[in-house]
């Protein structure tokens, strides 16, 4: 039988806990057994936090993937990577998946952006280019992380081409 006393302690332990941080529903449930709190306590205090929404394992995964993704410096994030870092803070893998989709939709149009301004320093849209110079290009947009099918899709769109009498 749950003890009333302890279970509001459990309660009013795992409100605080999230104040401070946003977590999911394992990472709150191991730092209240952290508080030996007894596993029914334990219990009704995610039930608790859930009802109000405080906890929710899609929504952490969307925040942890839009941070990991604004803060990285250009380098190339490893879709895999942030996958398995999501599923030992305890989100399944399938909302994992869901939120990783989600957030590149969101986020592409602005790498879309910077990949357009970062070809347009280097060329001028409608611009012919010797195979020599398309293949710098490509390398050098494929070093700052920039997808090839992206490159691809911007540089048809800015009309940016090889020339094949240039050779």
């Amino acid at each position: 039988m749950l003890d009333l006393e302890e279970r509001n302690r459990a309660r009013k332990k795992a409100m605080r806990l999230l104040e401070h941080m946003d977590r999911t529903e394992k990472g709150l449930t191991d730092k209240l057994r952290q508080a030996e709190f007894s596993p029914e306590a334990v219990e009704d205090a995610i039930a608790y936090v859930k009802s109000y929404g405080y906890i929710n394992d899609a929504r952490y995964a969307r925040t942890y993937i839009s941070f990991r993704m604004e803060t990285r410096s250009r380098q190339k994030i490893l879709r895999q990577k942030i996958l398995s870092e999501l599923q030992l803070k305890g989100v399944d893998r399938q909302t994992a998946l869901d939120a990783w989709n989600e957030m590149e939709e969101l986020m592409e149009p602005d790498e879309r952006e910077v990949l357009r301004r970062t070809i347009e320093k280097k060329y001028a849209p409608d611009t012919e280019l010797d195979e020599g110079q398309m293949r710098r290009l490509y390398g050098y947009l494929a070093r700052r992380a920039f997808r090839y099918e992206d490159i691809s899709h911007t540089l048809e769109e800015m009309n940016i081409r090889v020339n094949r009498d240039m050779e």
